[in-house]
């Protein structure tokens, strides 16, 4: 039994490693796209069982937007990019816990190393996915307020306070990215690891209560990864997110 904190490498596109992990991920993509198509192409004016299904979890994810942007039309606007990030995080986590992922076995240069593994047990996946979701937030800010108004949530020189507020707002974006990459990666990396250890002290029987709460885990970090993603969304968007900062400090 071997534990790896690093993704194992698989084959290589020219200088680009190819892992495990990156796999697992494309696979996650590819399913996301294939159900998107179904759906789409099994749209009615009446709906049937799963666009019910569909249809009820929009309107519950808008429902939660709207508790937090306050505005239907902006949670309409945002839903995508929120929805996607969600849903690509709880895609990769539950794909990685299905029955036999690890066991298809490579050979490389390297040894033998599994062909998959959950794209979020690797920090390199989780990194990239939260710097995406950070640049994603902040070029809906600029959008929504301008460039300017942007910048000056964190470059404003009308006193001193609003100076080191700013700056405290430019480091908690570096913030963000470390948190959201760790909170991700070590949840599901640790979730990995127990039930490798369960499967192999206890085979067959003992994983499985594990295995629910894996299921659950994944549900609730790709939940959380949403909202924050949601969260920071908001309070980019906001004009008023700056003077808010500066009458906290206050």
């Amino acid at each position: 039994m071997a534990i790896s904190i690093r993704a194992e490498d698989i084959f290589h596109i020219g200088n680009f490693p190819i892992t495990n992990s990156v796999l697992l991920a494309v696979v996650a993509f590819i399913v996301l796209i294939v159900l998107a198509i179904i759906l789409r192409s099994k749209l009615k004016m009446i709906p049937g069982g799963i666009q019910n299904i569909a249809e009820a979890v929009l309107d519950g994810a808008l429902g939660l937007m709207d508790s937090v942007l306050g505005d239907r039309r902006k949670s309409e606007k945002y839903l995508p990019v929120v929805l996607t990030v969600f849903l690509f995080v709880l895609c990769s986590n539950w794909l990685g816990l299905l029955p036999g992922v690890g066991s298809f076995i490579v050979r490389t240069g390297d040894g033998t190393v599994p062909l998959f593994r959950s794209p979020a047990a690797d920090l390199n996946f989780t990194l990239a996915l939260a710097l995406i979701a950070v640049t994603f937030v902040n070029a809906l800010g600029i959008a929504a307020i301008g460039l300017k108004g942007r910048l000056k949530v964190f470059f404003n020189f009308k006193n001193p306070i609003t100076f080191f507020v700013g700056i405290l707002e430019l480091i908690s974006e570096f913030a963000k990215i470390i948190s959201f990459s760790f909170r991700l990666f070590g949840n599901v990396f640790a979730g990995e690891v127990l039930l490798t250890i369960m499967a192999f002290l206890l085979p067959y029987l003992a994983p499985l209560p594990f295995m629910c709460l894996e299921v659950f885990v994944g549900f609730i970090q790709a939940f959380i990864f949403g909202m924050l993603t949601l969260v920071f969304i908001s309070m980019a968007v906001s004009e008023g997110h700056g003077e808010e900062s500066v009458a906290v400090a206050n």
